[in-house]
Formats: structure tokens, C-alpha cells, sequence
């Protein structure tokens, strides 16, 4: 297990939380069940206490997989446990969407049942819904910690404008406030430094990163030498980083950004809560391929320390 002062604080909550958050997108897409809980035990007893999730993960099988994992090992409240809502979950009507109260309420309940537990810790919006006022959203999120169905509240992929709203409306109308924002960050992507993190630190949010290797731009996968790696469904149907494929792209990916970019995340932000989206396999070789610039960390990991400015060399020479 991770010791104690591993742990860092969440935003202005008193949870403590690792600094590296399991990520389920891909839980029962494509991996199996089996797999994905053999993945969450490994993160689990290594001292992840952090798992995301989303309702329309899967059509609702991500959350199932996690309450078969809650249901199984008995370990419910060691877990700080996230999961989203907005998009619709199977084909439930026009209103199966969006942040109204309706669809967050009904949400909400089916989550819990899938999840097999009786609380969500941070209940998120998984987008802004520009139709809706953010006063029912809140509203609704409101009403909902009051019920004891959630703990706290989050947002997710939000222009800064809108956590400024959020932050405005909770002060002074005494709705709930956001604990943390969950946004799309790395070295190829670094758009939210111009607004959206500072506005999160404004309101005191705590910074979930997803996507930290780029979608596995920054993983390494892509070897200029070797035209063939670059046949994948991520290259192929396009993308938010497909077009940022570049022949220097993949040699910095290959000069070890795996590694560099959670180191960088961390040193950045003082937090490295990253959705990790791995095989079993890829996660039992944490060992070998996650570095931080923290000796008793990676002595705790058995890890051989690579000196942090080494590992971020050849990162900080590419101009994302």
C-alpha cells in the first residue's frame, strides 16, 4: 500500500486522495470484466483510492464491473469513487440527456444501482449543458447531497466562464459548490493554462487530467521508422490529436514521454490525477514505466529513479 504522505488533498475538501486516479473508459470496451477488476485489484492494493467512471461508459457496464468489484471484495469506503452525467444511457427518450433535473435525478439512481452502493463521492457533469440553466443543474446536484446520494459535486470539460458561474452561483445562492474539474491536458494539448486552470484555481477546484499522454500520442507507440505504427483507429478516424501526429511528435514519443508526462504533470500542477486507461498487462509494468521526481515514491514502487531533468529533455525541446 502507498504510505500516508503519498496522498494529496483534494481541492479545498478534506479527502486525500493518490495521485494517479484509475480510469475506466475502457472498462468492458473492449476490456473483458475479468480483466478490468483484475486491473482494479492490482491498483487498489498498490494504494490508488481514486477510480473514475461514467454512466455512459460502456452503456452503464463500466459502473457495473466496479459494483461486482465492490460487491466482491467488501472495499466500498477505501474508495473515493467519481462518476458522470449527461450523455444518454441506451434509448430512453429526448430527455436521456443533458443536466436537466430530470435526467440528473433518474441518472443519478441508476448509477448507484449499477455501481451497487448507496453514495457517489463526486458526482460530476460529464459536459456543460448549454440548454439547460445552471441553476436546476445545481439545483438538482443540491438536492441530491442533501438525499446523501452524493458527497460532492464536480464539473468536467468546462470553458472557464462557466466554473466562474458555477463558483458565483454556489457563494451566493447557496447552492453546491464544485470540488473539482476534470479537463483534457498535456504536452501536445496545453490550451486550458490560458483560462480554464486559472479559473479552477480561482474557485479552489482540484484538477483531474484526462487524456495525459495525448490519447497515446505521448506513449511512445508511434516510431517515425516504422510506418506501420501509425495504422491505428486513433490515426485512422481522426481526432482532436490526430492532425498533431508529426514526425517530431512521435520521436519526442519515443525518447520516453511516457514517462516525461506524468512527471511534468506533477511537477506542473502538484497533483497527477490522470484517468489511466491500460491493459492489465501495461498496468502490472507500472513499475517500469511511471517515473516521478520522488525518490521514496519510486522506492515504494521498487522503481530505478531516472533524474527528473533527464526524463523531461527531450519533452520541454518540443513547441507543442
Amino acid at each position: 500500500m502507498l504510505e500516508d504522505k503519498f496522498y494529496r488533498p483534494l481541492g479545498k475538501t478534506g479527502l486525500h486522495v493518490s495521485p494517479i486516479c484509475l480510469g475506466t473508459d475502457n472498462f468492458a470496451n473492449p476490456t473483458t470484466s475479468e480483466e478490468s477488476l483484475a486491473i482494479i485489484n492490482c491498483a487498489v492494493d498498490n494504494g490508488i483510492n481514486l477510480i473514475d467512471t461514467a454512466n455512459s461508459y460502456a452503456d452503464g457496464r463500466s459502473e457495473e464491473i466496479i459494483g461486482q468489484f465492490f460487491k466482491e471484495s467488501g472495499r466500498r469506503d477505501e474508495i473515493i469513487l467519481t462518476t458522470k452525467v449527461y450523455y444518454p444511457v441506451g434509448n430512453r427518450g429526448i430527455n436521456d440527456k443533458g443536466a436537466s433535473r430530470k435526467h440528473i435525478i433518474k441518472a443519478c439512481e441508476d448509477s448507484l444501482r449499477r455501481l451497487k452502493c448507496d453514495y457517489i463521492d463526486i458526482y460530476q457533469t460529464h459536459r456543460v449543458c448549454m440548454n439547460t440553466p445552471l441553476e436546476e443543474t445545481l439545483g438538482a446536484l443540491s438536492d441530491l447531497r442533501s438525499q446523501g446520494k452524493i458527497r460532492y459535486a464536480g464539473s468536467t470539460t468546462s470553458p472557464g466562464w462557466k466554473i466562474t458561474e458555477s463558483s458565483m452561483l454556489a457563494e451566493y445562492k447557496g447552492f453546491i459548490h464544485m470540488v473539482s474539474e476534470q479537463l483534457p491536458y498535456n504536452l501536445l494539448d496545453r490550451r486550458v493554462e490560458n483560462e480554464i486552470l486559472p479559473a479552477a484555481a480561482a474557485a479552489g477546484l482540484a484538477v483531474f487530467v484526462w487524456s495525459p499522454l495525448a490519447m497515446g500520442l505521448l506513449s511512445g507507440r508511434y516510431d517515425p521508422s516504422k510506418p506501420e505504427t501509425f495504422d491505428t483507429p486513433r490515426f485512422n478516424r481522426g481526432g482532436i490529436y490526430a492532425e498533431r501526429i508529426t514526425q517530431k511528435a512521435a520521436a519526442v514519443g519515443q525518447e520516453g514521454n511516457a514517462k516525461a508526462a506524468p512527471v511534468w504533470m506533477l511537477r506542473l500542477l502538484g497533483l497527477f490525477i490522470a484517468p489511466v486507461r491500460e491493459t492489465i498487462e501495461m498496468l502490472y509494468e507500472f513499475d517500469d514505466d511511471f517515473v516521478v521526481d520522488s525518490s521514496e515514491f519510486t522506492a515504494h514502487f521498487g522503481m530505478e529513479a531516472t533524474p527528473l531533468d533527464e526524463a523531461l529533455a527531450a519533452v520541454m525541446a518540443f513547441e507543442a
